[in-house]
């Protein structure tokens, strides 16, 4: 671990940052995370594409457990660690920001050069016409069918989740798509599903011209991110990360600050 001086100096030195960012950017602004400093689970894995799918009781789940969560997710807001990065993204030295969190929180603090690696949850698509809506009005017509349900105190999960436990889902009244009456699931990346060949290339693409990498709360265990920073290892750019705990690319690190993202990124303020 390092200082987070030899990180303002890192970021100094280099004028096209390749930016991924992770959960534990948007932790200071009420969203939790899934793993702890040693990169382990600290709870069951999100629900999987295929479940999801093809089990109604698990898309019903789903949606109930959403539905109560969107409640507090919906009203996050951009903390320092996001207004920081428009920041170098404002003073021209971030060449793109790739994250994996489906908050949209850093375009609500300004940056415009943003891929979402894995969706946004502001959306919802049908999965049998491709028909998107906003999740505003997809949540006023869940609240309209499941009323009694936002009375139910559960506390905060990761990715707009509300851990609802004991309950019978079977009863929960969940749409199906308007235009078709297909499935509708929200405009994500699920656990097991495939991140769309388009959103990789471009990401690819933009990480051909950087100069160096900077993670930023992200232990990186899930490929679909920690291979953006294999990629630059064979592109030979210098990579630094900041996070609380392991990552899986440890070894591969020029340098890593172990402080909460805000605080480490705070020089950029």
């Amino acid at each position: 671990m390092i200082g987070k001086g030899i990180l303002e100096d890192f970021v100094t030195r280099h004028q096209r940052l390749f930016v991924l960012t992770g959960a534990g950017c948007s932790t200071s602004s009420g969203i939790p995370d899934y793993r702890d400093i040693d990169g382990r689970w600290k709870r069951l894995p999100p629900v999987s594409y295929d479940n999801f799918m093809t089990n109604e009781i698990t898309r019903k789940r789903y949606w109930a457990r959403s539905m109560v969560g969107w409640q507090s997710f919906g009203q996050a807001q951009p903390n320092n660690a996001h207004h920081a990065l428009a920041r170098l993204e404002q003073a021209g030295r971030s060449e793109i920001l790739l994250t994996q969190n489906v908050d949209r929180l850093h375009q609500g603090a300004g940056s415009e050069r943003v891929i979402d690696l894995h969706g946004r949850l502001d959306q919802v698509r049908c999965m049998g016409c491709d028909l998107k809506m906003p999740r505003g009005d997809f949540q006023h017509e869940l609240n309209r069918r499941n009323g009694a349900w936002l009375a139910l105190d559960a506390p905060d999960a990761p990715d707009g989740d509300a851990d609802l436990e004991h309950e019978d889902f079977a009863a929960f009244d969940v749409p199906a798509c308007v235009a078709c009456g297909g499935v509708l699931k929200p405009d994500v990346v699920f656990f097991g599903e495939a991140v769309p060949r388009e959103v990789v290339d471009e990401a690819r693409n933009r990480l051909e011209v950087a100069d160096a990498m900077l993670v930023v709360g992200s232990s990186l265990m899930v490929y679909s991110g920690f291979r953006f920073v294999q990629m630059a290892v064979k592109r030979r750019i210098p990579i630094a990360a900041i996070n609380l705990g392991r990552t899986r690319a440890d070894d591969l690190l020029t340098l890593k600050v172990e402080e909460r993202c805000e605080d480490a990124l705070s020089f950029l303020l």
